[in-house]
């Protein structure tokens, strides 16, 4: 359904990132040559990395935060024996070590970065400390001494040495993991210093590669994208959820921001505060809390 004033572009949009370019000039260049009027992506990727960047168009926007809580896979390679400033080779230099670690000592420290685990966020991120993001206090001189934080390494493992200098990486991470701390961590564990070389994003929990386009072929796209194969439904970041099947009076009402209580068996398995994609014929019309046995609803999706 087309609405006024979002160029009826509704819809999740997967593109393949180049290395150089920030996630927002990506956002701001599929925004203009689409027309959506609103426009929001799960994760920001650095301009050093490339891969896998979701964009959520129109009323998709409204399901970014399911988006972003899924799990990532990234492959990177670390380059042994330099700290940097940034964590990754785009900063400067800091300190140099000689100690290049063998592969049976990276296996046997890798283990040791699985589970959940604590860990220091890089000093140039975009964590607000005191209302200013870290990386603007970085860039001042002033960097931030960041408190470690819980995050999830799911999987980790390594995929080759390719020389001395430098190893490669495959890792599963649940959100708010940062890759570039991961890289300096695993060489400190191994007694000598290092950072990203190359980072490359393979998955946004359902958001995958085949799924992706070049941002220069979305953006060749133009105003006909709303029509393409490429734009894919809202409904796909929402797979994780819970799905509740609504008539079509009761999604009429929760439409109108009211309590329903739907039919579906499956709502009596569910626990009060859960937050489900209330859909009728097989598309989301709200996302709804779960409160005394009834939907109450978060988010109209408008269609």
């Amino acid at each position: 359904m087309t609405r006024p004033g979002e160029g009826g572009v509704d819809g999740w949009l997967v593109i393949d990132k180049p290395y150089g370019m920030s996630s927002a000039r990506a956002v701001a260049l599929v925004r203009r040559s689409s027309g959506a009027k609103k426009i929001g992506h799960a994760g920001t990727l650095d301009p050093l990395a490339t891969g896998i960047l979701p964009l959520a168009l129109g009323e998709a926007t409204k399901t970014v935060q399911f988006a972003t809580a899924g799990k990532k896979r990234y492959r990177f390679r670390i380059r042994w024996g330099e700290a940097r400033d940034t964590d990754d080779r785009e900063g400067a230099v800091t300190a140099e070590s000689a100690v290049r670690p063998d592969t049976t000592a990276i296996t046997e420290v890798v283990a040791l970065f699985t589970g959940t685990i604590l860990q220091r966020p890089p000093a140039y991120s975009a964590i607000k400390i005191a209302g200013r993001r870290a990386y603007a206090l970085a860039r001042a001189g002033q960097p931030p001494d960041l408190a470690l934080r819980p995050v999830e390494i799911a999987e980790l493992r390594l995929i080759c040495a390719p020389d001395s200098d430098h190893a490669d990486f495959e890792a599963v991470v649940g959100q708010g993991t940062y890759i570039r701390s991961l890289a300096r961590d695993l060489a400190e564990a191994l007694g000598t210093l290092g950072h990203i070389a190359e980072l490359r994003r393979l998955s946004v929990g359902r958001f995958a590669e085949n799924q992706a386009i070049s941002l220069d072929s979305a953006v060749a796209l133009g105003h006909s994208l709303a029509a393409s194969e490429h734009l894919l439904p809202i409904e796909t970041a929402l797979d994780d959820i819970p799905a509740l099947a609504l008539t079509a009076n009761e999604a009429a009402r929760l439409r109108h921001g009211q309590r329903v209580t739907p039919h579906d068996a499956h709502l009596n398995s569910l626990a009060d505060g859960t937050i489900v994609g209330a859909r009728h014929e097989q598309l989301v019309v709200a996302l709804a809390r779960i409160e005394d046995g009834g939907l109450r609803p978060v988010r109209i999706i408008n269609r």
